[in-house]
């Protein structure tokens, strides 16, 4: 599908990457990882044709057609999420256009035996079978199955997207791509702007895609689940092994250790073949040994070690005073956007060191929660903060605020105090803004490198109960493993709102569900939470199957006019036999369940062995 050969690009003289080639096979699903500013967005934007390159070749197969979800999106306003989305099947929205003005000419004329009628009647017989050919009686189907996938509701789609925010429009852009079933799909962080449920959704979507898939994601749990092929970027050069993220690094590992062994034996090798020449040099009779030896040496090949990039960001978050017992407590907490509520009637009491996760779709009130525990916006109710709390907050914009036209050193100097200020630049460090890196402007900065700042500077303030609103947008996968890290190091009271699963997994335990403007506690971590919200989902499926069955029963008994008290006996009959039924199903996949976990745990200690 896809050659690339020798790829290289600059910028100012110095490589971002070089000599880079690979190819693209039907049925390839690559994960495209590597460090912030390694290359991998501008990787994509070569193959999609959105940025030139500098050497190399890059050859198609003919008629591939390539989709890419790009970060910058432009609506014409005025539209639906319906209409926009409707955007992606242009051949069969012309075919209906030309379909109406056919049939209103039809209508309207009467000469039936012309030469122009009987051609009307031939282009409406050919472009009928084009329209039925291209789906054009399904696609409306197609496009409210995709919607409510990744997360909209009945009562959206007639609404118009100026009325959303960027993160819902990504996702109409996102529902036009995956209409479209291009050969070859091109995704740049596919699932910043997705909540737990959407990308469930969006994995099993992928996993029936015939087509090639190439994506950057720092979602580790997504990329295992999707790829079958990772390429890293890494200091210019690329790796590549048909193996999904973790196996990948565990054969990276292993390969780096038998090049580190055989580099240890050949320089042992070297130093004895170098021993020898020093020792025939010495005498006339073996110079010509020396020099064979010589020769010889001058045509091994040197084993090299793949290099790598073990840049980390060193994070800790000291707690400052231990505050009381109970940190927050609130009651009646309500918040309405103008007509649309949010929050209603929450109560919630957070007791010191508690370790809680909020989750749900977006817009159900997870961020509205944090800024009113933070004071940032005004709401109803009563909320107090207990004695000597102190609160630390990362918002989900957070780097959004800084000020670009400011340095990262001046960005530091100005939030710091007169007992932090002499520790800004090893604060900085630590966060991998190293040397000249402090004097860059931040609006120069990528996403990560932002949000890495903002982070550094929010520990200027001292805390000990720590908000943070999807902090790993846009971080690397080995800066998120370094702030989970320090995260289950933090002694304080941790509130982390974040649909990113391998992330949250161990860091928290509990999980609040927030979905129609309630919120519901589970005494668990992230995986207890999905568990337990997938027998939830499979109970409401089965209870919506008995309701059908209760429906379809009392309208027939309407129709056939069932008065007597026999018929009624029946029916009731047949409802509790629908609820026995519904339980024993319940008990059945229950059981079911509980034995593949078994089956699962016996798996994993037999991998583990």
């Amino acid at each position: 599908m896809l050659n690339a050969h020798d790829i290289t690009v600059s910028f100012g003289g110095v490589d971002l990457f070089s000599g880079i080639t690979f190819k693209l096979n039907a049925g390839d699903r690559i994960g495209l990882v590597g460090k912030n500013g390694a290359g991998k967005s501008t990787l994509l934007k070569i193959v999609a044709g959105d940025q030139e390159y500098d050497k190399g070749s890059l050859a198609f197969d003919k008629d591939i057609s390539i989709g890419f979800l790009r970060q910058d999106i432009d609506f014409v306003k005025g539209r639906t999420v319906l209409e926009e989305t409707y955007e992606a099947f242009s051949e069969i929205r012309k075919i209906e256009q030309k379909l109406e003005t056919i049939h209103r000419e039809l209508a309207e004329r009467t000469d039936y035996e012309s030469e122009y009628y009987h051609n009307l009647m031939h282009e409406l017989d050919e472009n009928t079978h084009r329209y039925e050919l291209i789906g054009g009686y399904n696609y409306q189907g197609e496009t409210e199955k995709i919607l409510g996938g990744l997360g909209f509701s009945q009562d959206d789609f007639n609404k118009q997207t100026e009325t959303f925010s960027g993160g819902w429009r990504m996702r109409i852009e996102l529902a036009k791509l995956l209409l479209q079933k291009h050969d070859i799909l091109l995704l740049d962080e596919p699932t910043n702007h997705l909540d737990i449920e959407s990308i469930i959704w969006f994995e099993n979507f992928l996993k029936g895609f015939s087509g090639a898939i190439m994506m950057v994601s720092h979602d580790k749990m997504f990329l295992n689940n999707i790829t079958n092929r990772t390429i890293e970027i890494s200091l210019g050069q690329i790796y590549d092994f048909k193996k999904p993220y973790s196996a990948y690094l565990l054969l990276r590992n292993e390969i780096r250790e038998k090049q580190l062994q055989a580099q240890k034996n050949q320089e042992k090798e070297i130093k004895h073949t170098e021993q020898l020449i020093e020792k025939f040099r010495a005498k006339a009779n073996k110079a010509s040994m020396a020099q064979s030896l010589i020769k010889k040496l001058d045509k091994v090949e040197r084993i090299e070690v793949d290099v790598e990039d073990n840049a980390v960001m060193n994070v800790r978050f000291p707690v400052s005073i231990t505050p009381g017992k109970i940190v927050i407590e609130a009651e009646h907490i309500c918040k309405n956007y103008g007509s649309k509520n949010v929050l209603n009637d929450i109560d919630l009491l957070i007791e010191r060191n508690s370790r809680i996760a909020f989750v749900g779709q977006n817009g159900q009130g997870k961020s509205t929660l944090a800024k009113i525990i933070v004071n940032e916006i005004p709401y109803d109710g009563d909320l107090k903060l207990g004695h000597n709390v102190q609160l630390g907050y990362f918002a989900q914009n957070q780097s959004e605020y800084l000020d670009g036209e400011m340095t990262v050193l001046s960005t530091m100097e100005e939030a710091a105090t007169d007992g932090n200020r002499i520790k800004v630049r090893d604060m900085l460090g630590a966060f991998l803004f190293r040397g000249d890196d402090v004097d860059k402007k931040v609006k120069v900065l990528s996403g990560g490198e932002r949000n890495r700042l903002a982070l550094c500077k929010m520990l200027l303030k001292p805390f000990n109960v720590l908000i943070l609103d999807e902090p790993t947008n846009h971080l690397d996968i080995a800066s998120k493993n370094v702030l989970k890290e320090a995260l289950n190091q933090f002694e304080g009271t941790l509130i982390i709102v974040s649909h990113d699963r391998d992330f949250l997994q161990g860091l928290t335990s509990k999980v609040y569900a927030f979905k129609n403007e309630k919120i519901k506690e589970y005494l668990g971590d992230i995986d207890y939470f999905l568990e337990q919200h997938n027998l939830e989902n499979m109970r409401q499926v089965e209870m919506k199957d008995v309701k059908k069955k209760k429906k379809s029963t009392s309208q027939e008994q309407e129709k056939s006019s069932i008065n007597s008290k026999d018929d009624k006996i029946a029916a009731n009959f047949d409802e509790v036999s629908a609820d026995v039924d519904f339980f024993k199903t319940y008990e059945f996949k229950k059981k079911s369940l509980e034995q593949l976990m078994n089956d699962w745990e016996n798996l994993q200690e037999q991998l583990e062995q």
